[in-house]
């Protein structure tokens, strides 16, 4: 198997000796064992039965018979990205974004959008950016979707086909994504019953067609509350972008709390971006989570994107800040948060590879989240699969054997060097973790 620095027995029942895994995802009584100073790494033995994980003990409790001894390589449970867009992925070799800021993006992938999104180029590009996620561990997908019509009637039914085509691989969920205030027309309600239909997520953009890009428009509140309405109605849950932007007074997501508390929303309500939130005073911050408190609102973060897109200048100008929210005190406040990989290769960021463990390790660095560690791995495994309503995320008995063996013995070796020869174990054997060529999508970008 390409890359892996390992493999595991080829046989039912096998033991990975002597491997440290967070003691914050792992789900198991044990007695005192090592712990590793280095971000509370527990020293254990994980015995694989069947494609399940059969039984976890402190490291020695299995014999050299049992399995390898992988003298202290660090063991994760499967990724989970709740945050992205396979529908636009990998266009940039066709669209790129000479801005490289938002606005460029927005209109890059319009344009895009309309001369090429048929089912065949969504439906392929889809599924590119999905075998190269499954090689690299990620067990769990939300994928938003462009909503313009006619746009939702074409991606909403290629999302169906990939889930059903992707089952048992990789679990996905859809969002739907379009500017908010195509919710007052009969094109909202539409596009709510499409999403009703495909078992999704009812999803938009705090922004309006109408107005310019960064401004809140004057009818927020009363399409924030014909969105609330919509996704009731249909036992939806939400998913938003919102403020994601370099401007102190986009204030959307106060509001969208406020409105959620005053329609007594029950639903789920995961909130992305909201990069304004980290330029505004400390008293309006302190307000905004605590209306996001009271309304249960979970919070996303996208520290790649939106460090590429964030603060960029047409001039020749260092960018004065990252980007980020205030992920730090939301999670002091006890609000869910999670970090997640949102673009890869479109105008909205040039770069990436669908790879959870990657934005992991630049969000530490990004966002600070080190010195110390303590459970942040959380908010790229078990956390975000909470918000998704999936029990994956964290290493427990009887648990599919969806795991990432790395080399790296702690989190500083983690951290410091790509992890390219992970072994990505699935239903207890290894897969192979060759990625998927860039020519097999050539004749797309010819488009």
């Amino acid at each position: 198997m390409t890359h892996s620095f390992f493999q595991p027995p080829a046989q039912d029942v096998y033991v990975l000796r002597n491997v440290r895994a967070p003691r914050c995802l792992l789900k198991a009584d044990l007695p005192p064992a090592e712990l590793r100073s280095d971000g509370d790494l527990v020293a254990i033995d994980l015995r694989i039965a069947h494609g399940r994980i059969d039984a976890i003990a402190p490291a020695g409790s299995f014999d050299a018979a049992s399995g390898p001894d992988l003298d202290a390589s660090m063991v994760l449970p499967g990724m989970v990205d709740v945050h992205t867009h396979l529908d636009k992925g990998h266009i940039w070799p066709r669209q790129p974004n000479p801005t490289g800021d938002g606005a460029g993006a927005s209109a890059a992938t319009g344009r895009d959008r309309v001369a090429n999104w048929h089912a065949e180029d969504v439906r392929r590009r889809m599924d590119f950016g999905l075998r190269t996620a499954y090689a690299k561990g990620v067990v769990a997908i939300r994928t938003h979707l462009d909503s313009l019509a006619p746009q939702a009637a074409i991606s909403f039914p290629v999302f169906r086909e990939m889930r059903e085509r992707w089952a048992g691989r990789i679990e996905l969920q859809a969002s739907s994504i379009a500017p908010l205030n195509i919710f007052l027309t009969d094109e909202g309600r539409q596009l709510a019953d499409i999403v009703a239909e495909s078992g999704g997520q009812l999803g938009c953009v705090t922004k309006s067609m109408s107005y310019p890009a960064d401004t809140m428009p004057p009818d927020l509140d009363e399409a924030l509350v014909r969105v609330f309405q919509l996704a009731a109605q249909r036992g939806l849950n939400v998913d938003l972008h919102v403020d994601e932007s370099t401007d102190p007074a986009a204030r959307a997501l106060i509001r969208v709390a406020r409105t959620a508390i005053a329609q007594k929303f029950k639903g789920r309500i995961l909130c992305g971006h909201v990069t304004s939130l980290a330029l505004q005073a400390d008293d309006f911050i302190e307000e905004t989570i605590a209306a996001c408190q009271e309304a249960g609102i979970d919070i996303v973060s996208l520290p790649t994107v939106n460090m590429y897109l964030q603060d960029r200048s047409p001039e020749a100008r260092t960018p004065r800040w990252r980007g980020v929210t205030v992920l730090h005190e939301m999670k002091a406040r006890g609000l869910r948060v999670a970090v997640a990989g949102d673009n890869c290769r479109d105008p909205f960021y040039a770069y990436g590879d669908h790879d959870m463990l990657d934005t992991f390790t630049q969000a530490v660095k990004i966002l600070h989240l080190d010195h110390p560690l303590g459970d942040w791995i959380r908010a790229a495994t078990e956390t975000p699969a909470a918000i998704m309503g999936i029990d994956r995320g964290t290493i427990k008995v009887d648990a599919p054997a969806d795991l990432l063996v790395l080399k790296a013995r702690n989190y500083s070796e983690m951290l410091a060097r790509a992890q390219f020869d992970r072994t990505v174990i699935r239903a207890g054997r290894a897969i192979d973790t060759t990625l998927p060529d860039y020519r097999e999508l050539d004749d797309l970008m010819a488009a």
